[in-house]
């Protein structure tokens, strides 16, 4: 049985997109393939004329073709003032579009932390959002109370991007009936329910506190480089870059690309800190715990952690 699928990009880029085509084993054909999915539109990688968008979107909207799957990349823009004429299609707000279109899809998938959270569209003037969230407030654009056809709220996949076998997992579990369970922001458990700092292989001088100042190092990037690895949930650590590689992997501190509040209103490469202990505490720990048993674990750190020796 054939299933149809509608892409639409909203404010913010394409790197979800690019995302998707680094697919492999299966590749994105294949996948499409496998999954028995018909790919309706894509404003990327289709090439029908503006007048046959015009009318599929007419036919989807009115229920004239069946819609299975709208997957939504990028924030929804409703400015100025509530118009959304800040993004148009043919002189039609686009925000419009997504509403039209989230009425009948069966379900909603929202790519990337712009759909999901409003993201760095969100930072701007141009009254970003996500789907069913804004930042980390629930409601977004489609409101709390939205449900697709099939019962369920818009499927968050949030990243920047977001990870394109976080995609095609969530793409077959939903078509194959095994609607995935999801956690507060909506994210399927499955990609979402661990810590980016449960996978990153600089655990060990975290757990020691030993710590880098500066890039290039061995140590961890918590303390002093901003690393958001133990205050985010995500798959990057879990699904590597290109089967092989993460952020934290190459020593680039994780940016919290998937939280709600991205991008904070800080800089990203350092730590806030009074007296140096971290503002933001990892998930669960409270700060006076905290402090005690840092101060203990650095105390105790072996000698192959502090002269960096172990391999990353």
């Amino acid at each position: 049985m054939t299933s149809t699928l509608y892409w639409l990009q909203g404010g913010g880029c394409g790197g979800d997109t690019w995302s998707l085509l680094n697919l492999e084993a299966p590749g994105l054909v294949e996948a499409l393939e496998l999954l028995g999915v018909e790919l309706l539109w894509h404003p990327s990688l289709s090439r029908g004329s503006a007048r046959e968008h015009r009318q599929l979107v007419e036919d989807l909207a009115s229920g004239a073709r069946p819609l299975d799957v709208l997957v939504v990349e990028g924030a929804v823009i409703r400015g100025p003032g509530g118009t959304g004429m800040f993004d148009t299609v043919e002189r039609r707000p686009r925000k419009e579009i997504v509403a039209a279109l989230a009425r009948r899809a069966r379900f909603v998938i929202a790519a990337g932390t712009c759909a999901s959270f409003g993201g760095v569209s969100g930072a701007g003037e141009v009254e970003a959002t996500g789907l069913q969230f804004d930042r980390e407030e629930p409601g977004g654009f489609l409101g709390t109370a939205y449900r697709s056809g099939a019962g369920l709220p818009v499927v968050n996949l949030p990243g920047c991007p977001c990870h394109c076998e976080a995609l095609a997992g969530t793409l077959a579990a939903l078509l194959s009936g095994a609607a995935p369970d999801l956690d507060e922001w909506n994210a399927p458990l499955d990609f979402y329910g661990l810590q980016v700092h449960q996978g990153c292989l600089r655990n060990e001088y975290h757990e020691y506190r030993v710590e880098d100042a500066d890039f290039g190092q061995r140590g961890c990037l918590f303390f002093h480089l901003g690393c958001r690895g133990p205050l985010t949930h995500g798959p990057c650590n879990k699904l590597l870059w290109n089967r092989r590689s993460s952020k934290t992997r190459v020593g680039v501190p994780c940016v919290g690309c998937t939280r709600p509040d991205f991008p904070p209103p800080h800089p990203f490469f350092r730590t806030r800190n009074i007296a140096g202990i971290p503002l933001d505490l990892p998930d669960g720990v409270d700060r006076p715990h905290y402090m005690a048993y840092k101060g203990m674990a650095a105390a105790a750190a072996p000698e192959r952690l502090v002269a960096r020796k172990t391999r990353i």
